[in-house]
């Protein structure tokens, strides 16, 4: 029985990056909420804002959707 080191390395190697990187994104996302929801706070309050806010938001929402289109992709292509 062989092994293909070189293969079990990229293998490993990529894996090992789009983890990181799926959880950095996801990270952001909650990130990005919470301060949506402390800037959210503060403009009820009548501080103003409410741009942050919204900007963190809206850039949480795109780091969820990036999240759910790399599963939503591997998943295809485990199926595929």
């Amino acid at each position: 029985m062989n092994i293909d080191w070189a293969a079990l390395g990229s293998v490993f190697g990529v894996s090992l990056v789009a983890t990181i990187a799926l959880v950095g994104l996801f990270t952001l996302g909650i990130v990005g909420l919470s301060k949506g929801a402390s800037g959210a706070a503060a403009t009820a309050s009548g501080s103003t804002g409410s741009g942050s806010a919204a900007l963190a938001r809206t850039g949480a929402y795109v780091c969820f959707g990036l999240c759910l289109a790399a599963v939503s992709y591997g998943i295809y292509m485990i199926v595929a």
